[in-house]
């Protein structure tokens, strides 16, 4: 069973009012086989008070598990917000892709599907770029943020591997290159071609804005609602195999 994330008080952006006017947020959601998580998870990111302009881009990577028709519900309720349907299972990396294309913000939110991520900790995702001092926002789950359910070990110390070895191809120094939280400018996505089609985007996408010194990436401190395979789950230990194999990669390769 599904359950909510604790209650707390929205943050502040703490932005001044001329970034806020000129900007406007994409929010791109990869959807897989979500049914359970997709209507409270759209409603948590429509309740986000911002003060800047969002749009919800919804991609459904072929689920066959009733989220398909969970989005036509929403899409005959909210004609504001658009919906890609892939009509192949493609992977993360590809649905992230689709929805890149039709974002028409100045500003790029990655959004997952399963309620691991809270859409409270928008303003402070947002908050390094709306006011000037970043190109691109990542989450981080070990800055000591909000609550953090305990869940696999040995999940925590692949990503710290994955993480530190990123680190060593890019030179950067993120403590939590695979989190689900990264937010972009626009500018920074449509100057980059990605091509990695499940979770290698993680490294791949970090590889590609470490190029150019100009880009300030930032982290800020998120909460983590972990859950196990039995709900729903999907990275595994080849993911991790093919994030390694893209940290090499893209530090040689466009």
């Amino acid at each position: 069973m599904t359950t909510e994330p604790p209650q707390r008080e929205p943050a502040s952006l703490a932005a001044p009012d001329a970034h806020r006017h000129c900007a406007k947020l994409s929010i791109v959601i990869p959807i897989f086989n979500e049914c359970p998580t997709i209507k409270p998870l759209v409603q948590a990111v429509a309740q986000v008070p911002l003060g800047i302009e969002k749009e919800l881009i919804l991609v459904d990577d072929c689920s066959t598990d009733g989220t398909r028709e969970a989005l036509d519900e929403l899409r005959r309720e909210q004609s504001g917000w658009k919906f890609v349907f892939h009509e192949a299972n493609c992977g993360k990396g590809a649905a992230l892709r689709s929805g890149f294309r039709v974002a028409t913000g100045d500003i790029v939110l990655i959004q997952d599907a399963d309620l691991e991520y809270d859409p409270r900790d928008y303003p402070a995702l947002l908050a390094p770029i709306l006011t000037g001092h970043a190109d691109v926002v990542y989450g981080s789950r070990f800055l000591g943020g909000g609550p953090h359910r305990v869940v696999f070990f040995w999940h925590s110390v692949g990503n710290r591997i994955l993480t530190t070895l990123s680190n060593m191809m890019t030179d950067l120094n993120l403590t939590d290159m695979e989190v689900g939280y990264k937010v972009f400018r626009k500018d920074v996505l449509d100057s980059i071609v990605l091509r990695e089609d499940r979770f290698g985007f993680e490294p791949e996408v970090t590889a590609k804005v470490s190029r150019n010194k100009r880009w300030r990436i930032y982290e800020v401190p998120i909460s983590y609602f972990g859950r196990d395979y039995a709900e729903g789950k999907k990275i595994t230990w080849k993911d991790g195999f093919r994030a390694l194999w893209c940290i090499l990669k893209y530090r040689f390769m466009g």
